[in-house]
């Protein structure tokens, strides 16, 4: 869950101009100087909270290759998505069987149709690591779909079993909020989304989220905000889901991809089939560490981030982490 809270997002992270140019080979002799300077680019793909009525249309009026994937998209989930994505009610384009699909689809479309899609390293914000995992040929799109599907039916099972939501906390340093979820006692409250510097959604219970909302006003929270979300999505609560998903996953055949992919659960990059598949298992239960994974994408020579899928909210992220970095939509 990635928020949209452009006028809260005011703290920065150390913008080293080393961490904007990754100069790869340095000669120097008495004829010439030589500087080889590499700017890597990074496509990003968004999680759940970016749909909106209409999402995809275009790229299925357009594109061949788009359509033929919406088109199949129907024949595996076994109903007609795209009418729900192009015409559907906002209330219909919430349920959590259709808002996980969709914008996996519209993500993994836009990457099949994007001009000279050849990046240097991808992730995705929770959800959208599965769309990330295709577009970087690690999953092929059959698999990748069905495995959605099946996650967001986990989840919503999980979520129907243990009644529990999350909350967006904003002006508060990652540390304070560790600290006052750690001192709630008898509920379950962990933080869940590092989505930029002083914005951390935290999940958990019903009674904790709510407890927990007022002592991260009292610490000093400009916002404690409870998300309007059936969850506790990336806590504890959701190890019904993750026993589920696991099994399809490991059921399931990852490949090795065209690059690195940095995942949620340890923001660090991965190109092995077996690890690739236990973060994703991981990922469940554990936090979406998206600022620490914008900032180890930098370190390692990032200057440019391609958001691939709907709205824009990674790339105003992806900008609160690193002002320098450059951001845009993909082509």
């Amino acid at each position: 869950m990635h928020l949209g809270f452009r006028s809260f997002n005011n703290s920065a992270i150390n913008n080293l101009i080393i961490n904007h140019l990754a100069i790869k080979n340095l000669t120097i002799d008495n004829k010439q100087s030589t500087i080889n300077i590499s700017m890597k680019k990074a496509y990003v793909f968004p999680g759940q909270g970016s749909q909106f009525v209409g999402m995809g249309k275009d790229l299925y009026e357009q594109h061949e290759v788009a359509r033929q994937l919406f088109e199949q998209a129907n024949e595996i989930l076994g109903f007609n998505i795209t009418e729900i994505m192009f015409n559907g009610t906002d209330e219909e384009l919430k349920q959590t069987r259709v808002t996980q699909p969709a914008i996996f689809l519209h993500s993994v479309a836009q990457a099949a149709v994007a001009q000279d899609f050849n990046p240097d390293m991808v992730a995705g914000h929770s959800l959208g690591e599965f769309s990330a995992l295709v577009a970087s040929k690690v999953l092929s799109f059959e698999d990748g779909l069905r495995l959605v599907y099946k996650r967001a039916m986990a989840m919503q099972t999980a979520c129907e079993a243990n009644p529990s939501t999350m909350a967006a906390i904003l002006g508060l340093d990652d540390a304070k909020v560790e600290e006052v979820c750690a001192s709630i006692e008898g509920e379950v409250v962990v933080a869940a989304n590092y989505n930029c510097p002083g914005q951390l959604v935290i999940s958990g219970s019903n009674k904790g989220i709510e407890i927990a909302c007022e002592k991260m006003k009292e610490a000093g929270a400009k916002r404690a905000l409870p998300l309007p979300v059936g969850g506790a999505f990336h806590s504890p609560l959701m190890k019904p889901a993750e026993v589920e998903l696991a099994k399809a996953i490991n059921e399931t055949t990852f490949s090795q991809g065209i690059c690195p992919i940095y995942q949620n659960v340890d923001a660090m990059p991965h190109t092995d089939p077996q690890e690739i598949k236990q973060n994703l298992i991981s990922q469940l239960t554990a936090p979406v560490r998206w600022t620490q994974s914008v900032q180890q994408m930098v370190a390692d020579g990032a200057t440019h981030f391609v958001e691939c899928g709907p709205g824009k909210v990674l790339q105003g992220l992806v900008k609160k982490i690193e002002r320098t970095a450059e951001v845009s939509s993909v082509a």
